[in-house]
This record gives structure tokens, sequence and C-alpha cells, in this order.
């Protein structure tokens, strides 16, 4: 029996025995979930381990059962999947190699967007730390920025309030199915997120439960979506800090926002300011100077002063759209290229002083 291509992408991590390692691999030969199972000679001899067997997956009675009961769910909240070989699935999250096969989403489906920023924090937000949020979103409309936290009790909640009070596209990814919005007090500022035209994400089946193991794992994709990652108030330990920290091992930048010394509330954000894994910020000023965030309508005119081949004004225009690509998205983006010949071109241009390379071989307009 044939199934659609959704029904495969859901089913085949059900299967036991693959992880996503294993999954991408049989991806990059398959191409499709479809073929995977279908066709399974077109990966299999490539992928043969000599330290265990592996066998074509199946769809049991059990599993199709339990796949189309997703499905439904799906059909009925307008709930989408977006796969690791869409060429909508987030670049950012592409790179980091803990990225999850899918995600479900609600909302905006645009997911390579220019400037993006996480805000974490702390449950137990203060009046400090909410209305350092308020001031720096609020100094940051009309500039293009999209913010991506977790929809949790405190900055988070504040982060997307401020958004959507500030026109700025935001997106709450859930520790739990997007069947169960928690906590179940935000349920409103959920749809005022899609109404505002921003989104909301989950790695979890429909009906999946708020977990407390959900939570940190969700953390990653909060850090992998993100350019940046601002850390407003949190104590010495939590999720805010581990957030940090993940971004940090994903070669992004990290952002922290100083407090009152003798507040237990700020101790994170120091400590994360003092062994300069975050660059202190107070405002929205601050960040597109760090970040090096151009308005929209910004419009750089580097051939004005530096004489550019065409190959190489290609270049400067991708990187000026998207603000800051890595190479290998750059490689994915302009096909004709060969590896050493877009090699030689960024050198070319990082000497002319066009572009400048950032850790993690990250390309952005030299400003």
């Amino acid at each position: 029996m044939n199934y659609s291509e959704d029904f495969y992408r859901l089913a085949i991590q059900h299967q036991e025995g693959y992880g996503p390692s294993t999954i991408k691999k049989m991806l990059t030969w398959a191409g499709t979930a479809t073929c995977i199972f279908e066709e399974p000679d077109c990966w299999l001899s490539h992928i043969r381990s000599p330290k265990r067997t592996i066998h074509p997956p199946t769809v049991t009675g059990a599993l199709r059962r339990l796949v189309d009961e997703e499905l439904k769910h799906m059909d009925k909240a307008g709930i989408r999947l977006c796969f690791y070989t869409d060429r909508e699935f987030p670049y950012r999250l592409k790179q980091c190699s803990d990225s999850p096969l899918s995600f479900f989403y609600q909302g905006n489906g645009d997911f390579n967007m220019s400037h993006v920023m996480a805000i974490v924090g702390t449950r137990n937000a203060t009046e400090y730390g909410r209305q350092c949020v308020g001031k720096i979103l609020s100094e940051l409309q009309g500039m293009n920025v999209v913010t991506v936290s977790g929809l949790a009790y405190g900055i988070d909640t504040e982060s997307h309030q401020k958004s959507v009070e500030n026109s700025l596209r935001t997106i709450a990814v859930l520790g739990s199915g997007l069947g169960v919005i928690y906590p179940y007090q935000n349920r409103e500022l959920a749809q005022r997120i899609l109404h505002n035209g921003g989104t909301l994400i989950s790695e979890y089946p429909y009906s999946t439960p708020p977990d407390r193991l959900n939570f940190p794992k969700r953390n990653r994709i909060i850090a992998g979506m993100s350019d940046a990652t601002l850390v407003v108030e949190s104590g010495e330990k939590g999720g805010s800090i581990i957030t940090a920290y993940i971004a940090q091992s994903y070669n992004r930048d990290v952002l922290a926002v100083p407090g009152p010394i003798h507040s237990e509330s700020h101790i994170g954000c120091h400590t994360l300011i003092r062994k300069n894994v975050a660059a202190l910020v107070t405002s929205g000023a601050d960040i597109l100077e760090l970040m090096n965030w151009q308005p929209q309508h910004a419009n750089i005119q580097t051939q004005l002063f530096v004489e550019l081949s065409d190959k190489e004004q290609e270049i400067v225009s991708i990187v000026r759209e998207h603000n800051r690509l890595s190479v290998d998205k750059i490689s994915e983006l302009l096909p004709n290229h060969t590896p050493s010949q877009l090699a030689g071109l960024l050198l070319e241009l990082e000497l002319k002083g066009v572009i400048y390379c950032k850790p993690g071989k990250i390309y952005s307009i030299q400003p």
C-alpha cells in the first residue's frame, strides 16, 4: 500500500533502531522518506554497519494507526510538518549536528529570516527584567528582527508579548505538543502570536504533555534557529544558562543584560559576561551594532566603492539579503560554483574589505 510522503516522514521516526543520524544518512541516498520505505536498495548498501544489521523499515498495523491519528490532528488543527530535507527547514538549525529531523508548526512557515534572536530568562522574572525586555524590543521595532522563545512563564512570556506589541514576528518553541499549550494561561498569547504573523513550533506529537525532560531538549531548537541568544535575567543555573552554552557550542553569538550586583536573578548573566561567553547589552542599539544588523530598507552600495566581478557581486547580493550566511548555505544557494571556486571568491571579497568572516565560517557584509 502506498502512503503519503508526510506519512512516511512520521513513520520513519517511530522505527526502532533508527536514530536521527542514521535517518539523515538514509535520506542522503534515498532523497525522500517514501524511497526509504519503498526502495530500500537505493540506500541500504551505503550505510551497512559491521557492528549491527540495519533492516529496511516496515509499516505495522500499530504504526499505521499511530501515524494516521497524528495526521488527522494535523489536518484538523492546520498543523504542518517541516522536514529535514525541505527547502523551508531552518538553515541555521540544519547546521547543528543534533537538529531534529522534523517539527510540527502552526502559522508562518518562513524559517530563514534575516535577523533572528532568541530571548531567554528566568520563569521568576522581576519587574526590572520585564522592563529590560520591553525597552530592548521597543528599540528594535521596525528593524526586521524575529524573536524566538519558549512560551514559558516569566521572561519567555514577556518577550512574546512585547514582540507582538511592537509588531515583531515571534516564534514560540513548545516543550509539549501543539494540542497542549503550556502553560495553560498562555493559550490566548499563543493565538496572539499566530494573529501577529508568528509561529508555534513543537517537535512533539500533538497530544504530548509538558514533561519536564522535554524543555531542556527544546532549548537546542531555540538556540539553533537563532543568530544570537539574549539572556535577560537568570540565576546561576537553569534552562537559560544551558541555552546560552548551547548557542555558544553552535558558534552563535550570546548576549546578556546586566543587573544589580546584589540580585541573585542576575548571577547567571554576570557570570556569562565575566567569562566572555556573552557580550554585555543594555539596548536595542547595542544588539544592532554587535550583530551588524541593518534596517530592512538599508541598501549598502558596495559597488560604488569597490569594483566587483559579476560572480563577486552575486555573492555580495546573497549575503546582504540574508545578512549572515554560512559557507554551506552560500554554496547551497550558488550550486554552479565548486567549493574551491567559492572559497577563492570569498577570500577575494574579504581581502577587498567587502565581507568578513565570523567564527563558524559565517559571512556578513563589512560594516
